[in-house]
């Protein structure tokens, strides 16, 4: 027997990837967390706002100035952090007709597609840099907020994206092939004619 074939080796080996797909399901699991915690965050807080001038609107005639800016500020985090949750679930469209006709080669296409996937975030959230430098010389009218900081959330966005479609990549490999389109059981068949 070979040293690269004894069991101790295979052993760690095991233990190395079991404890490499643990850390991705719980920094998957903490930019989660962030993320929710951002979207409840930033649409109470608008709707709050917005809720409270509309009030202020009805009952004094006037608003808060900065009640209109806050939102605009916060939307495009709200967005960022629900596309970031979305790539958790899976929820985003996929066009799955060939990937579902491949059979064992399905890993594999699967894999390297995320793979692309993730270098396009990444460099995404490079490309967005320069925005953020360049809009932090702009300031909103009222609250003098730099514009880098709704911008800013693009350039997190595509890094959170970029890691979470890499922590899921143990999840892509282990998947199994779904039924092609006519390998339907005959016990799913006689179900739906019952």
């Amino acid at each position: 027997m070979s040293f690269s074939q004894s069991p101790g080796l295979q052993a760690t080996r095991s233990s190395e990837g079991w404890a490499a797909a643990r850390i991705a399901r719980v920094v998957d699991h903490l930019i989660g967390i962030a993320c929710r915690g951002v979207l409840y965050l930033s649409l109470t807080s608008m709707f709050l706002i917005l809720s409270a001038n509309v009030g202020l609107r009805y009952a004094a005639g006037s608003s808060l100035a900065w009640a209109s800016e806050l939102p605009e500020l916060m939307f495009p985090w709200l967005i960022m952090a629900g596309v970031v949750l979305a790539a958790q679930h899976g929820s985003h469209i996929a066009i799955v007709i060939l990937t579902q006709r491949l059979g064992a080669m399905r890993r594999w296409v699967l894999l390297a597609g995320s793979l692309v996937v993730a270098g396009l975030y990444a460099s995404l959230a490079v490309v967005a840099w320069p925005l953020v430098e360049i809009a932090a010389d702009e300031r909103t009218p009222i609250l003098k907020v730099p514009g880098s900081v709704s911008v800013s959330c693009m350039m997190l966005g595509f890094t959170l994206l970029a890691i979470v479609t890499l922590c899921r990549l143990p999840q892509v490999w282990a998947s199994q092939p779904d039924l092609a389109l006519d390998d339907t059981p005959e016990s799913a068949i006689a179900g739906v004619q019952a």
